[in-house]
């Protein structure tokens, strides 16, 4: 997704720029800085999301300057992978199950932030803490469908054709997430990828990124694209045509799994004891209160309880819906394989 820079463009490294602008253990070593690897959605289109707002903070609070990396869960995950001989990256913020990946990968050392006990998701082996719940979802054009498809099958209906889009199944987590709920809905492997064959007919084709569909969808040029509550929440107070929601099993309940922004700790992270600072801030009371009405998502810790109206629009946009909860190990184990399937099936 397009972001304005929270930071001067010369603090900033961008996934274009070769790995040596940033710093790693050369010059940046040298800096009061903290690197972020982070899947998209939490960083405002306009400079007004909740890392833009916490990251300020944070660099006020402590002078640590904040160098951000933003890409798809599963494109920061693989590039911390890459670096794992010479890390980079200080702290690394994905959706699962690529979270859970990186600790198996031993890319994470152990380190509980402040607060941490007061989080439900986290890893047994303190691996990881969740920092902003969230839930999987999709968008529709709310001017030119009155109303969203209410289950799969809508999606194979004709007038979709080329004005359909979901982000790609292994490289970015909302993508996953598409292919783990078909997996779910459908009960079972073989009929998902049967659906999702189908529903190739009409798919636009691979996007790496699933922040960059709402605009798409705002827009007009996409009807429905997937995407998650916690994102495009936030994107629908600056895109009014944005509308959230979930399919549904036929004959079902529409259903969706926690989908959290998880945060761990980069084993031999170049900057450890600003990493360890910058992961206790993001569980900090003043930053966990800002997570609904300023990023538009839930807050991971549970004794804060929000108030805001956009909580209360947020709760309300969940009633009625079924949540689930995916087999993470399995997801985590299997995850390539699923992924091969799915190209299989898909041609993609």
């Amino acid at each position: 997704m397009p972001r304005k820079p929270l930071l001067p463009l010369t603090a900033l490294c961008l996934l274009a720029v070769p790995l040596t602008a940033c710093g790693g253990n050369t010059a940046a070593s040298d800096r009061n800085v903290v690197t972020v690897y982070s899947a998209d959605g939490l960083k405002g289109e306009n400079g007004d999301g909740w890392y833009d707002r916490v990251f300020e903070d944070f660099e006020k609070e402590t002078g640590i300057e904040v160098e951000y990396v933003e890409g798809g869960s599963g494109e920061m995950m693989q590039r911390a992978a890459r670096e794992k001989g010479n890390p980079q990256a200080d702290v690394l913020v994905t959706l699962p199950p690529f979270i859970q990946q990186a600790g198996t990968k031993g890319l994470l050392q152990k380190y509980a932030p402040k607060n941490a006990d007061k989080v439900t998701g986290k890893a047994a082996d303190g691996t990881w803490t969740t920092v902003v719940d969230n839930y999987f979802g999709f968008v529709y054009n709310k001017k030119e469908l009155k109303r969203p498809p209410a289950t799969w099958q809508d999606l194979l209906d004709g007038r979709f054709k080329d004005r359909l889009q979901y982000s790609t199944p292994g490289v970015a987590g909302d993508g996953t997430a598409v292919l783990i709920k078909a997996l779910h809905d459908f009960g079972g492997e073989r009929p998902a990828l049967e659906y999702l064959k189908k529903l190739q007919a009409n798919n636009v084709g691979p996007a790496a990124s699933t922040g960059k569909l709402a605009p798409k969808v705002d827009k007009g040029e996409l009807l429905v694209a997937n995407g998650d509550v916690q994102m495009n929440h936030a994107q629908s107070k600056t895109m009014p045509n944005l509308g959230i929601w979930f399919p549904a099993p036929e004959g079902g309940r529409p259903t969706t799994f926690a989908l959290p922004y998880a945060a761990g700790l980069v084993t031999k992270a170049p900057h450890s004891a600003n990493g360890r600072k910058l992961l206790d801030y993001l569980l900090s009371d003043t930053a966990q209160r800002q997570v609904s009405a300023i990023g538009g998502g839930f807050a991971a810790r549970q004794d804060i309880e929000a108030t805001d109206a956009d909580a209360a629009d947020l709760a309300e946009l969940m009633k009625g819906v079924e949540i689930f909860r995916p087999d993470w190990d399995d997801i985590e184990r299997n995850l390539s394989a699923y992924v091969d399937a799915w190209k299989a099936a898909t041609g993609s």
